[in-house]
């Protein structure tokens, strides 16, 4: 490969010193990450330095803008490949969900429905601290300030629905 004329490399220099932000922000606004438009930017550069004849091109903003395009092309499709070696393939064996038989989704309606008539048989305030705690995830201090009760008083709500819960599910029909 022939050395580039010093004209061909001054001529880089001189529209590399005008035409920088724009390329920032030219880049930044097709979605560059902030972190990778220095790079993008220096990859623009470092292709019309590689160019002879560069000094002569007729429209050097156009040809740089062009070449700007495709190195945003390029660089967008090396981030989707690596992109794609982050995540795992998709296996039935591994992520698939088990197969669920008529049978098995009668014994967990039936499952539930107990649930329902036993959290129907806890005191309003039980149900309300347990419904808070294990369906809402509201931390006891929430719930506490929430109901206006003490932390304690949500808590030893809290045992006492599990604990009435627990035996209720034992005794299935």
């Amino acid at each position: 490969m022939a050395a580039v004329p010093d004209t061909d490399r001054e001529a880089v220099a001189a529209i590399a010193r005008r035409y920088r932000g724009a390329l920032l922000r030219y880049f930044a606004r097709r979605g560059i990450h902030p972190a990778d438009l220095e790079d993008v930017t220096q990859e623009v550069f470092a292709r019309l330095s590689g160019r002879q004849g560069f000094a002569v091109v007729e429209r050097p903003d156009a040809y740089l803008f062009e070449t700007a395009a495709h190195v945003a092309i390029d660089h967008q499709r090396r981030a989707e490949v690596r992109r794609s070696k982050l995540h795992d393939s998709y296996e039935d064996s591994l992520h698939g969900l088990p197969d669920v038989s008529p049978e098995r989704v009668h014994a967990d309606r039936q499952e539930l429905e107990l649930l329902t008539v036993a959290l129907r048989e806890l005191p309003e305030r039980m149900r309300h601290v347990f419904v808070l705690a294990r369906f809402e995830n509201l931390p006891h201090t929430q719930i506490a300030h929430q109901l206006r009760i003490s932390v304690s008083a949500v808590e030893k709500n809290l045992v006492k629905a599990i604990a009435h819960l627990a035996i209720r599910l034992e005794r299935r029909p």
